[in-house]
């Protein structure tokens, strides 16, 4: 009820939910004792569905890396969304700008291979991107496409140290020392090995820029002492025609694999995670929750993001029923259909559990929920008709 009635927003409303639970399942129950049933345990049972269909749906890819990728195991892109949350829950979802403002951050790591998330945890927004970033052995020979909100030369150094790739675009204000080019190119080119990033960017006349880069940044305090490193890393500038400027990506993906240009491609593939979280708030509704119980809101993060690995695990078995039209299956518009047909889904569902809706129940429905509740309030006609 909860993925298939209240995720995908047929049902808008607790009580909603609480007629339509009543009605699958041929029982009454009062609204208090309905509400109760959103506790943190609760929350915890859903989070911990959600893991096992990401650990599921990890077990069955749905795809492959092409040629050019075949020597990593998958891409994954990590990012996070804000969703605004009722104000009375300001303290314990402070948000980053506002204090009497409350939002959630979900953040999210999405598989290219599974086309579902690897990972997915929730924050108060203020929550900075450094504690939400968790690098680790996790990485080895996967592709990372990180958010410039996650930008830090630490960040590279760790990935690069657990035998993982990255791409990122590299922030305005950096600016490092660029120590050899990986292409060179005929005629009266610029020299730029050297030189200041800043320094030259404004002379070139070249379309992509391939170069060897080298940037000082601080690790972590360890034992009360904090060591400077100096690391070189591969920078790519590629010149947008719709911009008429530059786009600069750092990586350390090699040459021999992947060219200037594909490195600029590969990182437009990040739009992968913002069709997520877009598929989450415009169809599952995830920042539209207007609860200010803390246990509901978490309870119903989870319901949007469970109900998303439903729709997506049918998605798998449609598009592996039809191979030849699989890429056409795009997930906006498979996520209008899925929505659009989740109610004739569940009664099958709850069909096959043994739960089948017939005239007498219907009547009771009737009976039961179409009578206000609310025995002293005045009713506008009852002075005038009886």
């Amino acid at each position: 009820m909860l993925t298939l009635g209240f995720g995908v927003r047929l049902l808008s409303t607790i009580r909603g939910l609480k007629r339509r639970y009543e009605e699958k399942t041929k029982t009454t129950l009062s609204i208090s004792s309905f509400y109760d049933r959103f506790t943190p345990n609760m929350a915890v049972f859903l989070r911990t569905c959600v893991l096992h269909a990401i650990e599921f749906q990890a077990l069955q890819p749905s795809r492959v890396l092409n040629e050019k990728l075949k020597r990593f195991k998958d891409l994954v892109i990590q990012d996070s969304t804000i969703i605004r949350l009722h104000e009375s829950l300001a303290k314990i979802w402070p948000a980053a700008r506002a204090k009497r403002v409350a939002a959630g951050k979900v953040s999210c790591v999405v598989s290219a291979v599974a086309n579902n998330p690897k990972s997915v945890r929730i924050y108060p927004e203020r929550t900075s991107e450094a504690k939400i970033l968790r690098l680790g052995p996790w990485l080895k020979d996967l592709i990372l496409l990180i958010d410039l909100g996650y930008f830090k030369y630490r960040f590279f150094d760790i990935i690069d140290h657990y035998g993982g790739y990255f791409v990122s675009r590299l922030k305005g204000n950096a600016n490092p020392l660029i120590v050899g080019v990986n292409r060179k190119w005929r005629g009266n080119s610029v020299d730029v090995v050297g030189k200041k990033l800043h320094d030259v960017l404004p002379l070139l006349k070249r379309e992509v820029l391939d170069a060897e880069v080298e940037v000082r940044f601080k690790r972590r305090k360890y034992k009360g002492k904090q060591s400077t490193v100096t690391r070189r890393f591969r920078l790519v500038c590629v010149f947008n025609s719709e911009s008429e400027k530059y786009h600069a990506y750092l990586t350390n993906i090699p040459v021999c694999i992947l060219s200037g240009k594909e490195i600029a491609l590969l990182y437009g593939a990040r739009w992968e995670i913002e069709l997520v979280f877009k598929e989450l708030k415009s169809y599952y509704q995830m920042d539209k929750i207007p609860c200010g119980k803390p246990e509901i809101v978490e309870c119903l993060i989870w319901v949007a993001i469970l109900t998303l690995m439903c729709s997506r695990r049918i998605l798998r078995l449609i598009r592996n029923a039809n191979p030849e039209k699989a890429d056409r299956y795009t997930p906006l518009r498979w996520a209008k259909v899925f929505t659009e047909q989740a109610d004739r889904l569940l009664t099958e569902v709850l069909e096959c559990m043994g739960l089948k809706l017939d005239m007498l129940t219907l009547y009771d429905i009737y009976i039961g929920h179409g009578c206000d509740p609310n025995v002293k309030r005045e009713r506008l006609m009852e002075r005038w008709i009886s």
